[in-house]
């Protein structure tokens, strides 16, 4: 039974730590990128629940993105700070999306605040996020 429980754990951890699938020429390929130590996974697209987190791949027209961004803060004076792990839901609505192009969703935190937003391959900012809904972990 050990055995058993023991496999499926590494069946899923090489699953998420296996390749990623070469983008679809005919749909957007979104990668996900925020600070080091921090997380930005790939939730739901359109309001369905995607199988794998890292990327959102999606057919061209308008989609609503929906991402988990978890992150730390540290709170408190200089000498004596204690962190505060956050998880964020970050929603993002873009009506423009085209088949081949790579666009980047990115994340970060200030203060206890997300932003994040779409860019396209040329960094070029094409629409704003939105912060969801927060917790304190």
């Amino acid at each position: 039974m050990r055995s058993l429980i023991l496999l499926a754990a590494l069946a899923l951890l090489g699953a998420c730590a296996g390749p990623l699938p070469a983008p679809d020429p005919q749909q957007a390929w979104i990668e996900l990128r925020t600070q080091p130590g921090e997380l930005l996974m790939a939730e739901k697209l359109d309001g369905k629940r995607l199988d794998d987190g890292r990327y959102f791949q999606v057919s061209p027209g308008a989609h609503r993105l929906q991402a988990s961004y978890r992150f730390e803060e540290y709170i408190g004076s200089m000498f004596a700070r204690d962190p505060v792990y956050m998880l964020c839901y970050l929603r993002l609505d873009y009506a423009g999306f085209a088949a081949g192009q790579r666009y980047r969703l990115e994340a970060r935190h200030q203060l206890l605040r997300t932003e994040s937003w779409l860019s396209d391959a040329s960094g070029k900012r094409l629409a704003e996020g939105q912060e969801w809904h927060c917790i304190s972990q």
